[in-house]
């Protein structure tokens, strides 16, 4: 990783990954070589055995999470032509498609701020954890733009509703009417009560089977995509397939016996 993305593991044989933005100079703001390397450093993780990783946690360094798009690299972009820009956009797309489809929960630590194209990484993120000082905001159109490529994973985040009165105004708002549409889970008083919950989040995945914390995360976008009727023998089939896995049985027995299960530290 670059400058600009810290990895860093933690949790027992480093099975927590730490995903930091190190840009705090800019808010953490995007430019096309953090696009990069975030892209690269989600598909890297995806790869990762059960065993190795179990969880991620996205933070960013500084005042604030992310602050959206880098001036810099927005000004870059008036000279570029519409081919060039597609590109650029499409980049952005993979990058938030890389997080989305990473196969461990994602816990973002959010703070400061969370705009443009930091609500697509709440947006993208399996539990937001965020300060109740924050702000927030779909604000491309207070710059004659729109939330175009974070649209897909935001909507199916806070819903159709939510998106139709929050995209075209670009009103900030604060962290309650975040969680209140189903953007941020958790809403806390303070980094360090932000960095406690996000330590028993992390204690919530360990404590979790390690396949079984795949499988429940992969089962949301599963089920999502089909009909009625073909829900029932899909779930029927993944329930039956992790009860008789090695990890089911270990975790019934362990409940039955009334000790902690293997996979715990």
């Amino acid at each position: 990783m670059s400058d600009a993305l810290r990895v860093e593991r933690s949790g027992p044989r480093g099975v927590i990954a730490r995903v930091t933005l190190a840009r705090p100079d800019v808010h953490n703001a995007f430019d096309a070589p953090l696009i990069d390397e975030l892209r690269r450093g989600f598909t890297q993780l995806a790869e990762e055995p059960v065993e190795r990783l179990r969880g991620v946690v996205l933070a960013g360094e500084g005042d604030s999470f992310c602050a959206g798009a880098d001036i810099t690299w927005m000004r870059a972009s008036l000279g570029l032509s519409r081919e060039q820009n597609e590109q650029d956009a499409m980049a952005m797309a993979q990058m938030f498609d890389a997080i989305d489809r990473c196969p461990v929960p994602v816990i973002a630590r959010v703070h400061g701020a969370a705009l443009g194209g930091g609500m697509g990484l709440c947006a993208v993120s399996d539990l937001v954890i965020a300060e109740a000082g924050t702000r927030f905001g779909f604000t491309e159109t207070r710059l004659g733009i729109l939330p175009a490529v974070i649209s897909p994973f935001v909507i199916a985040k806070i819903g159709e509703t939510h998106a139709r009165a929050l995209f075209p105004g670009g009103r900030r708002f604060d962290a309650t009417r975040a969680a209140r549409i189903g953007l941020v889970h958790e809403v806390v008083e303070g980094e360090a009560a932000l960095d406690a919950a996000v330590e028993a989040a992390v204690g919530d995945l360990l404590a979790a089977g390690p396949t079984a914390a795949r499988a429940a995360k992969a089962i949301v976008r599963e089920v999502r995509g089909l009909p009625h009727e073909s829900t029932r023998w899909h779930t029927a089939r993944r329930i039956a397939a992790q009860r008789t896995s090695a990890e089911g049985q270990e975790g019934l027995r362990a409940f039955l016996e009334r000790r902690p299960p293997g996979w715990t530290e």
